[in-house]
């Protein structure tokens, strides 16, 4: 069944499925067949069906990339290229649905490559700590939130746990640079327990002292005339950026919007105090809790 699609949160995501789209139409009229002749062999009703699809108006699984395919005798090879293509706009946009269907704990390894094989990981938040600096119990309590507010079915709270303190040993890789950057009220948010808030500030302050860790805090009092609080994101090398939003996970490729992210990065980047400065100020949301 092909869906409507809803407007897209990125470019990226708009891009993605228009590249397909083009791809599609472009083997239909190579092959010479109407709009009309293909409905007809696809079993659907009038010409319309094909026109949202070729304009990037309608989601395509995998099965209708091969009845295109067949319909317009394409190769082998140029079937598993548009099969591929599917499988990256499949990606670019994700909820959370469909991320945590088998469970937490596979979406938690669902990433595990990622952070292995990248140099340079940036990371900047306005919500929470980040996965990669979080305690055992400040992500036990995230992960039992998360499950309860999503309504997974599967209850792997303590295997997800596990697999996501494990993925914190990549932080001691030497070939790889790991930058963090959030704003001062990340420190002093407290959605789970005051022990547990409190515990997870004071790991941030040894985390922080590792060479391969840079930590950065952006004061509530810094200057940022022409510059707000952006969206949560993640810069993995100068290739990828995750955007987490309400409803789903949104993975921008497009090189001209990872540069916009960059450059927002860079910006954000230079408010944050590091260091002592930083320390100083963890430490003044540890004060606070007392």
């Amino acid at each position: 069944m092909m869906l409507t699609m809803p407007a897209s949160p990125s470019s990226s995501a708009q891009a993605a499925r228009k590249r397909l789209a083009d791809k599609l139409r472009e083997l239909r009229v190579e092959r010479g067949i109407s709009g009309v002749e293909f409905s007809r062999q696809a079993g659907w009703s009038g010409s319309s069906m094909v026109s949202l699809v070729e304009k990037g108006r309608r989601t395509i699984s995998p099965d209708h990339v091969r009845l295109w395919c067949r319909i317009c005798e394409a190769s082998p090879r140029r079937t598993e290229e548009l099969l591929a293509e599917q499988a990256a706009v499949a990606g670019t946009w994700v909820t959370y649905q469909q991320l945590n269907r088998g469970g937490l704990r596979k979406a938690q390894e669902s990433v595990r490559d990622l952070y292995e094989g990248l140099s340079l990981y940036r990371s900047y938040q306005t919500k929470v700590i980040p996965g990669l600096l979080q305690t055992e119990a400040y992500t036990t309590a995230a992960l039992t939130m998360i499950r309860r507010e999503q309504g997974v079915e599967v209850d792997d709270v303590a295997d997800a746990v596990a697999e996501r303190m494990d993925r914190q040993n990549v932080l001691r890789r030497p070939d790889a640079r790991w930058v963090f950057v959030f704003e001062e009220a990340v420190l002093r948010y407290r959605p789970f327990a005051a022990e547990v808030h409190a515990a997870q500030l004071r790991h941030l302050l040894a985390v922080m002292r590792r060479p391969t860790v840079s930590v950065g805090v952006i004061p509530m009092d810094a200057d940022r005339r022409n510059m707000s609080p952006d969206e949560s994101f993640n810069i993995t090398d100068t290739r990828l950026v995750s955007v987490e939003l309400v409803s789903g996970f949104l993975s921008v490729t497009d090189p001209a919007e990872v540069a916009m992210y960059s450059a927002a990065w860079e910006r954000l980047f230079a408010l944050a105090v590091h260091g002592d400065r930083a320390a100083s100020l963890i430490r003044a949301a540890q004060a606070s809790l007392s």
